[in-house]
């Protein structure tokens, strides 16, 4: 009965006390349901930089704040309706924004671009969809920035059918996007283009090239891909092609997921019988087992120098190795990705925290049908070329792609803003290669089977803060750290020669259990860790009637590498007839490695070695932004950077080799922007560069490229490359989203690095890299985009657009390359033209478009030749790609892609001779994206 009694009171006081809170509550609830906020930014309409201080008024109200960093502001508790703002700060035309819709509960984002004040402060009025369009246009980093850039901003890439950077950065005026990942700029080669991500040099997966897959970067968490095609003292120094600034969103105003899935078919693989590399679990999620690892005896016996093996001893090493020679018959699988990601700007402990996650995983299937390649030999006539061990075949590949990303972002106070970046990307090319062919000085034909495994990895972590300081000083800071790792474990190669016992008998595969390349095992890895920290500092101020920005600052980059790549080969110059004539997972099961067994003997190859890198780059800038007049702007100052570069290399065989460097250099910046009109910029610049020799490229040890055959040999004694830019372009913006510019570039290199061929062997050909004298470079460029609706009214959706790059170089080698074909030429991966178009339509409510993009790049030197045989010449191809967007009922879209629609042959020549040559397929897709409102 008390018991019964006390639980009866209990209940009553707890709906009493839930009773009290409601009411509480409720003028608290009915407040928030009859209220939105309103956040935004305001921005210089010249320049595009935010603008702090701004007073922003709800006009009928006492509410009110000022912007904060970079112009940011926040309105909170703003009645439902359509409201107006006003917005004022000294020195600027005041601004009235009219017809913001504001539902309750909702937040509206809505920026607004202030214009300089004229004599008379006459007050603007505009209404907010008309303001949302100027400050689209305010902002579009081509027209306001201080130096010539070609960007693509989150609202341009969401009306296209674009998937990721790399598709959006096929729209940029002389860019060439290789195999829908790799970006070339103005034709030049990968040493000449820098990687950022969120304003951070970003490491490569692959980090022989200075090459980073944009197709790593979804679309949908893109705010802007920005090149930067001329230098300024705050960027870092080594680029003369481009430096690429990938921006990630930032404080989205609404909660957004996203989730798609597409699967697709490549129409020469998908379903078709194919080569399939033997695997040991975990390749199709980038995570081999460890039974690929190098054996751990290997590490013990090092290169094999001052030790006896007996033949007890071969037996076992040889026994050490995965028994997996010849590749297997698969079918080729369908293409499939998943992405999902997840961003929003909610209350945390009363903070109001930005943040972005997304997963993305991929897996495709590449083939290389077809495929063929040769060496060159000199002709009967001077000049003429003769084809030389030529081998037929074809390849397929199982490729992945799985990462994530993780950012935040917070305001504090209004006036400071910190951010948390993480990336995390890894890969993996699991390959299969048989061909069949000649080697000619022997006179033998073989059979040659190979496969290749390479897994690779990228993390990066940035924290980095801004901080308005009053309304003139602005400080910057950020601190990354990255980290790579690339695994190349067990790739085999095996060869077999076809023989005959009778001129009339069947063909025989026979071990080719001589020399070093019957039977060869190779591991190969590869661990970069890199670390940064910059911090700038910015003033603006008046003077001599106009305004004017100082900026300095500071960069220090560590990075510490070390790679290893041992190679072995195993040969059984004893063993008989019958015993090569097996299969050689048969020979290499065991059965011939007993303790009285005899038959096989290991060495290691000279084409291996390890080397370590020791990277320190400090650097310090100033710069001034000076306001001469109304209509121009100079923008001048140095960049000091200093280099110390340590590389240690041990060959497989050799002694260890050290190369030290101490570059110190002072790069200066000038540019002058005229504005000829409002819609209209003249840019006029000049600046210093340089491009330092990758790490791979001062280490004197040998590589082997397995599937072209090419020995590969670094050089101790190269240094770095100076160049001088100079850069003319006019622009005129005639309405919004149209554009005709055209521009004019000239550079001069100063012992640029040139990838040369030396000559062929008896089944391969040997690349070095040199220092030339010198080289030259020009070229124009040409880039419009044009609404279609001047020729009719149905074609007012219709954009159409094209941007020509045609160039010039020359480069002279010297007297030290006397042995060349051509001293003066043109420069390796230096492409003649380069040619983007395309049409795209958008629906009128843009959730449906059309897009057609067309590619073509000029022929290039892919290696330079040395007497008597000609440079080797990768040929053009037309690639055509097609890529439909259209809404389906429930937050959903759809997608259909065709991609390499010619399906153009990808061809290497050198004379008369195909050196490589395949076609790659058809690839067509279909995906679903589900987006809730």
């Amino acid at each position: 009965m008390t018991a019964s009694y006390s639980a009866h009171r209990s209940t009553l006081i707890l709906a009493k006390l839930a009773a009290l809170l409601m009411l509480l509550a409720a003028p608290l609830y009915s407040q928030e349901a009859r209220t939105g906020r309103i956040v935004g930014r305001v921005i210089d309409a010249e320049g595009g930089m935010g603008l702090p201080d701004v007073g922003v008024q709800l006009v009928g109200t006492t509410k009110g704040t000022q912007s904060g960093v970079d112009g940011r502001f926040t309105l909170v508790d703003v009645p439902a309706g359509t409201v107006t703002l006003q917005v004022r700060r000294l020195g600027f035309q005041p601004k009235t924004v009219t017809g913001i819709v504001l539902a309750a509960g909702a937040t509206v984002e809505q920026n607004v671009a202030m214009s300089a004040a004229t004599v008379t402060l006459q007050a603007t009025v505009v209404t907010a969809s008309a303001e949302r369009g100027t400050v689209n246009e305010a902002l579009d980093a081509q027209r306001t920035a201080t130096g010539i850039v070609n960007a693509v901003t989150s609202e341009q890439i969401a009306r296209s059918p674009d998937g990721d950077a790399g598709q959006a950065m096929q729209r940029v005026s002389g860019v060439t996007v290789q195999d829908g990942r790799y970006v070339f700029v103005r034709g030049l080669g990968e040493r000449y283009t820098t990687t950022q991500l969120n304003g951070t040099r970003v490491p490569s997966p692959d980090p022989e090239k200075r090459v980073v897959p944009f197709d790593m970067f979804p679309s949908g968490l893109l705010q802007s891909v920005t090149a930067t095609k001329t230098f300024t003292p705050d960027l870092q120094g080594d680029f003369s092609g481009a430096q690429v600034d990938i921006r990630t969103r930032e404080f989205p105003v609404h909660r957004q997921v996203t989730m798609g899935l597409s699967v697709g078919a490549n129409a020469s693989g998908t379903a078709s019988d194919l080569l399939a590399a033997r695997g040991v679990g975990g390749e199709r999620f980038a995570l081999a087992g460890s039974a690929r690892n190098l054996p751990s005896v290997f590490r013990r016996v090092g290169n094999f120098q001052g030790i006896t093996l007996t033949q007890q001893d071969q037996n076992m090493l040889v026994s050490q190795f995965r028994n997996a020679w010849t590749p297997d018959a698969g079918r080729g699988t369908p293409n499939t990705s998943f992405q999902a990601s997840v961003g929003g700007n909610d209350p945390v402990l009363g903070q109001r925290i930005g943040y972005l996650l997304s997963g993305t995983y991929s897996l495709s299937q590449e083939v290389k049908a077809g495929a063929q390649r040769a060496l060159a030999d000199r002709g009967s006539t001077p000049g003429s070329t003769n084809e030389i061990d030529r081998f037929d075949g074809e390849a397929a590949t199982s490729s992945v792609l799985w990462g994530g990303l993780a950012n935040f972002s917070t305001l504090l106070g209004g006036h400071s803003r910190l951010s948390f970046d993480n990336t995390y990307t890894r890969t993996a090319d699991n390959e299969a290669r048989r061909e069949r062919g000649e080697f000619e000085n022997e006179g033998i034909a073989a059979r040659i089977d190979r496969m290749r495994y390479v897994e690779r990895a990228v993390m990066s972590s940035q924290l980095s803060g801004e901080h308005q300081l009053g309304a003139r000083h602005k400080f910057e800071w950020a601190a990354t750290g990255s980290q790579v790792t690339r695994d190349e474990p067990d790739r085999s190669e095996f060869v077999r020669v076809i023989e005959r016992d009778t001129p009339d008998g069947p063909e025989v595969l026979r071990w080719l259990n001589t020399g070093n390349g019957g039977a060869v095992r190779t591991f190969s890895t590869l661990d970069e860790t890199s670390w940064q920290g910059k911090a700038d500092y910015q003033l603006e101020f008046n003077a001599f009637g106009g305004s004017h920005r100082f900026k300095t600052g500071g960069y220090l980059r560590t990075t510490e590498r070390d790679a290893d790549t041992r190679a072995y080969s195993i040969s059984a110059p004893t063993a008989s007839a019958e015993i090569r004539e097996l299969p050689p997972e048969l020979i290499f099961d065991g059965r011939f490695a007993g303790a009285h067994d005899a038959v096989f003997s290991i060495a290691p190859l000279s084409q291996g070695g390890a080397y370590s890198a020791d990277d320190r780059l400090s650097a310090g800038y100033a710069m001034v932004e000076l306001s001469l007049g109304s209509r121009l702007r100079l923008i001048t100052g140095a960049r000091y950077e200093r280099d110390r570069l340590e590389v240690d290399a041990t060959s497989t065989l050799g002694e260890p080799v050290n190369t030290s460097r101490n570059w110190s250099d002072v790069l200066p910046s000038a540019a002058l922007n005229v504005a000829i009109t409002p819609s209209q910029n003249l840019r006029l610049s000049w600046s210093g560069t340089l491009a330092r020799p990758e790490y791979r490229e001062l280490s004197p040890i040998k590589s082997r490229d397995v599937l072209n055959g090419d020995d590969l040999e670094g050089n101790p004694n190269l240094d770095r490359t100076r160049i001088r830019n100079s850069d003319v372009r006019w622009e005129w913006y005639p309405a919004d989203g149209e554009l005709l510019s055209l521009g004019v570039f000239a550079k001069q290199f100063d012992k640029p690095i040139e990838r040369v061929y030396r000559a062929a062997g008896s089944s391969s050909r040997f690349i070095g890299y040199v220092n030339a004298r010198s080289a030259d470079n020009y070229g124009v460029e040409l880039e419009a985009r044009k609404r279609l609706g001047f020729l009719a009214s149905s074609l007012e959706q219709v954009s159409a657009f094209t941007n020509v790059t045609v160039m010039q170089s020359e480069i002279d080698l010297g007297e030290a390359q006397a042995a060349a074909t051509n001293r003066k030429r043109r420069m390796v991966g230096q492409a003649p033209y380069v040619v983007n178009a395309g049409l795209t339509w958008s629906s009128w409510t843009g959730d449906g478009s059309a897009t057609l993009l067309y590619n073509r790049v000029g022929e290039r030197i892919d290696a330079a030749g040395d007497l008597p045989l000609p440079d080797v010449v990768l040929r053009p191809r037309d690639q055509l790609d097609l890529s439909l967007r259209f809404p389906l009922p429930g937050g959903l879209s759809g997608r259909a892609d065709a991609r390499n629609v010619f399906d153009s042959p990808h061809k290497t020549v050198q004379g008369t001779v195909v050196r490589d040559a395949w076609r790659s397929g058809r690839i067509f897709q279909f995906g679903l994206q589900w987006q809730p409102r």
